[in-house]
């Protein structure tokens, strides 16, 4: 452990997923480490819908297994249904989604984190970052104490100067009115940082037993193990799963929600934030999208150890009364009994583009941020960020070379870059679309791409790292033994299986690789003409490698031209004032954002490709006086 004169080496300010992630790291490389949370009860909590994974979100959790994080584990063991999505579609979009037991969860994260060496977790509320010379300090409590470190991570979720709101009823707090501070964002702007408001809504939670679920559409799970950790051997039994259900609003619900819309918090003047355009209330659906007819709604059970259904595509800040009115409007709800009220919640964040790709801010050595505080939405983009701080935090204490994703490594990195180039007007959410390299970052090769750095950091285990290099040996195996092979037309299997896939014959002594490169014809299907076994995962994996070959090494040189110029260092003082001819946007936009390499200039707006060929030649000769 690193020497230091202050109390702790790293203090992580909030015990949400990015939290979890950031402290769990840090710790686990051996630093000392606190972790502050208004509550224990509160770590790992879900206030939100219960659930982890979904459609990139997915990816990003068998990201962070990759890495070595915690999230994926025990999603993994606290889940209650496991879906695979998109399974009809191609391998860049599919993506794993459990729907989770909450309560089930946080426990499993405070037993974690509460038992993790060099961890100490503690209650209590940061008021104030401390700072001087521009350096982080420490942070200083309610109470008045003062707790001295060489790193601060801000993981504040909501809770930052956070109020509920009900119509026109606005009430200080986080979710479900918990306490939290206005005091810690107003010394963030005190120290120079740029903050802004954002807004986020929850759906009404039902007592589920109230619920009609014959007039709802069944939502089974995937009958197949699927699973988030590579390190996951068992999950719950497909039998003993629990069932999600859909249902749709009516006329009667838009009718009433229309008639009500001056109530809405939204509406009304109340909320100043941006909303998520992605997961927008029920009264902005209908605003938004006045011509559809009705809205799927998803009916989500939120613990074995609750009644309670979370309505997931309705929240709202309507008042009370309308809240009862419309939601027995919905089918299977005529009877129900609302356990919670939905409501809105406001809460402050930091401009993320004064992060760097590291997560450490621009002004503030050693102040790192992760999740919501930076602009995003969702438990996996929050945990996504906070292991790669809790990483990051440490390589600075160590005096490593930081871990940087490039945009076609990592979801995360597309991430990390998004906010850090273009930053967010409203509550960010991670979507395939944002991923230009989507073919690249896929759910069956997130160990592939990360666990090489996940292992140089130290959170991989030598273990671990031997399970992955047999697991890729016996791909490479199975690879080679398609190409060695040759399948004759005499084989009766091969010719039924040529008529049920709808290909043309068979060339004599055709290759099993090349077999499988046809459609319908899978790494299975030769084995068994073989008559020999192979494991379902290592087939899948060699279909998509097989069938999607010609695509993926397109994208892989599309991306090497991207690696190219992200090598290209700019630094935070390049002087942008000495190269003629930028354009006017080009060179204001430079020199806020601030890019450290070529590539994330050329990311972002107002900066066109006459300003990075302008910027490639300066370099060349020299100019900008560029430093790390």
């Amino acid at each position: 452990m690193r020497q230091t004169m202050s109390d702790y080496e790293v203090i992580v300010v909030g015990g949400g997923h990015a939290g979890i992630e950031a402290a769990l790291a840090s710790a686990r490389l051996g630093h000392k480490t606190m972790l502050l949370s208004l509550s224990i009860e509160n770590i790992g909590k879900m206030p939100c819908n219960p659930s982890v994974g979904g459609p990139a979100k997915g990816v990003v959790v068998r990201e962070i297994d990759a890495l070595g994080g915690q999230m994926p584990i025990t999603a993994d063991r606290t889940a209650l249904q496991f879906k695979m999505l998109n399974t009809a579609k191609g391998p860049g979009v599919r993506a794993l989604r459990v729907q989770s037991d909450k309560i089930a969860y946080g426990k499993m994260m405070q037993d974690v984190v509460t038992h993790q060496e060099n961890l100490t977790v503690r209650a209590g509320t940061a008021e104030q970052l401390n700072t001087k010379n521009g350096k982080v300090t420490g942070i200083t409590l309610r109470d008045g104490s003062v707790i001295t470190s060489d790193i601060v991570i801000l993981t504040t979720g909501t809770y930052m100067a956070g109020v509920n709101m009900i119509s026109d009823e606005v009430v200080p707090g986080g979710p479900d009115r918990e306490r939290t501070t206005g005091n810690l964002s107003a010394s963030l702007r005190e120290a120079g940082l740029a903050t802004f408001r954002l807004k986020t809504g929850t759906p009404p939670r039902v007592l589920t037993k109230s619920i009609d679920f014959s007039k709802t559409e069944p939502e089974p799970g995937t009958k197949e193990f699927v699973a988030f950790s590579e390190t996951t051997t068992e999950i719950l039994p497909y039998e003993q799963q629990v069932q999600c259900y859909m249902t749709w609003t009516t006329p009667e619900t838009h009718e009433i929600i229309r008639n009500n819309l001056k109530r809405s918090s939204m509406y009304s003047g109340v909320v100043k934030g941006v909303g998520p355009r992605y997961c927008p209330s029920i009264e902005d659906k209908l605003v938004r999208f006045s011509d559809k007819p009705r809205h799927l709604l998803f009916l989500e059970p939120e613990s074995r150890s609750m009644d309670t259904t979370y309505v997931q595509g309705f929240s709202t800040s309507l008042p009370r009364d309308v809240q009862e009115a419309m939601t027995h409007t919905l089918p299977g709800f005529e009877h129900c009994v609302i356990r919670k009220y939905a409501y809105a919640i406001e809460y402050d964040a930091v401009d993320p583009v004064q992060m760097k790709p590291t997560l450490e801010n621009k002004l503030i050595e050693n102040l790192f941020t992760a999740g919501q505080i930076n602009g995003t939405s969702g438990y996996e983009e929050a945990a996504g960020q906070g292991i790669l701080a809790g990483i990051n935090a440490a390589m600075k204490l160590e005096g490593k070379e930081p871990l940087i994703l490039r945009r076609d490594e990592a979801y995360i990195g597309v991430l990390i870059d998004d906010l850090t180039t273009k930053g967010t007007l409203e509550p960010y959410r991670l979507l395939t679309s944002r991923a230009e390299f989507r073919l690249l970052l896929r759910h069956d090769n997130a160990e592939q791409r990360l666990i090489e750095k996940g292992r140089r950091v130290g959170l991989i285990s030598a273990e671990r790292y031997e399970a992955y290099l047999n697991k890729m040996a016996k791909m490479a195996a199975a690879e080679q033994h398609l190409k060695d092979v040759r399948i004759h037309l005499d084989q009766e299997q091969l010719t039924e299986l040529l008529r049920k896939s709808g290909t043309e014959p068979a060339h004599i002594g055709e290759s099993g690789y090349d077999l499988v490169k046809r459609p319908g014809i899978t790494t299975a299907d030769i084995y068994a003409i073989l008559g020999e076994e192979i494991d379902a995962r290592t087939a899948q994996n060699c279909d998509i490698e097989i069938k999607y070959r010609g695509y993926i090494d397109k994208a892989r040189r599309e991306a090497d031209k991207l690696a190219a110029m992200e090598e290209i260092p700019l630094g935070t003082e390049f002087n942008y004032d000495e190269i003629d001819h930028l354009s006017l946007e080009g060179r204001q936009k430079l020199m806020k954002y601030k890019p450290a390499t070529m590539g994330q200039a050329s990311r972002i707006s107002g900066v066109n490709p006459a300003d990075i060929a302008v910027l490639a030649i300066a370099l060349r000769q020299g100019k900008g006086r560029t430093k790390s």
